[in-house]
């Protein structure tokens, strides 16, 4: 079986997507939508599809991807459900929790898939961190997580601060990977080259009563993808530019001196394709009624997370007279 896909949106991650559709093994791609008629020409020339209004994308479609800005999620979204398609919706899964539990019941209510764009649970650090054992073979129950992401600045995706464009990422894996509801938030930024943040660090405190620092910038001069975690059996140190993983535990690896007990052990993995493990796994959950890896719940979970700590940024702002 094939997956008839529509995409609404082709600005520039929505590009990205109808050139992976037009490629994927699973999926025939039947048309894309944007709002800028040039750019939907040019793109489904690209693709090999046709430009189409909204309706007609939904209609023609059985599942459809909705890549436009954040503010049109909902509504994008809510359009394709309501006709009873599934949707895989780009991060964050929308502009408020009222828009997410919206969706999130309008699927259910309908029987479809929803799939919020979580990508980094698809990268290769992640795949190579859950196989053989996954992290509690590694470091065992996480106690404290430490996640930088930093980025040169680019002039896209300023309609939302860096927590919503980059930060969410890590919170999604901050809450997947404590396995805990996130029960405190604190975090500072500011403005740099945006009218919102585009720096921002935030610490939070999770109901089994793990921790985590997370960093993110998108005005930094060099790129950094990082993962640190500390449990009740090791630690583990996480590279995803790099491609490598090295993790400290009892009894296990090259003895470390200085840590007597205890080895190192270490992982590399090959350059991988996020956005067609992310599009494989969709296809799965549309055809073959596979498990949704970043459903409704998870994309509410995170936006929760965010807008939690842009309220303290802008409450540290406001603090500082800024």
């Amino acid at each position: 079986m094939r997956l008839r896909l529509g995409i609404l949106g082709a600005g520039h991650f929505g590009r990205f997507h109808a050139l992976k559709a037009a490629g994927g093994p699973r999926i025939d791609l039947v048309g894309l939508h944007d709002t800028d008629p040039a750019r939907a020409a040019s793109v489904a020339a690209e693709a090999g599809c046709p430009a189409l209004s909204a309706e007609a994308v939904i209609e023609a479609a059985e599942a459809v991807i909705v890549a436009a800005p954040t503010a049109f999620h909902h509504g994008l979204a809510r359009a394709a459900l309501l006709a009873g398609r599934h949707v895989l919706v780009e991060k964050p899964i929308a502009a408020t929790l009222e828009q997410a539990d919206d969706l999130i019941a309008l699927a259910k209510e309908r029987g479809v898939v929803l799939q919020v764009g979580q990508l980094e649970r698809f990268s290769g650090g992640m795949r190579a961190l859950r196989a053989e054992g996954g992290l509690a073979a590694r470091v065992g129950r996480p106690l404290y997580l430490e996640a930088v992401r930093i980025a040169p600045f680019r002039p896209r995706s300023l309609d939302v601060s860096v927590v919503l464009d980059l930060m969410i990422h890590d919170l999604d894996l901050a809450l997947a990977l404590a396995g805990s509801p996130l029960v405190g938030v604190d975090a500072v930024g500011t403005r740099v080259l945006s009218p919102t943040i585009d720096i921002a660090n935030a610490r939070l405190r999770f109901g089994n009563g793990a921790a985590a620092t997370i960093t993110a910038s998108r005005v930094s001069l060099h790129m950094e993808r990082r993962l640190r975690l500390f449990g009740d059996a090791g630690y583990l140190n996480l590279d995803h530019l790099k491609r490598e993983m090295a993790w400290v535990r009892k009894g296990e690896g090259a003895p470390l001196e200085q840590i007597p007990g205890h080895g190192l052990l270490t992982a590399t993995w090959a350059e991988s394709d996020s956005l067609e493990a992310e599009h494989a796994s969709f296809a799965a959950a549309c055809l073959d009624r596979a498990p949704v890896e970043a459903d409704g719940a998870a994309g509410r979970a995170a936006l929760d997370a965010a807008l939690r700590v842009e309220e303290a940024v802008r409450a540290s702002i406001e603090a500082a007279g800024a």
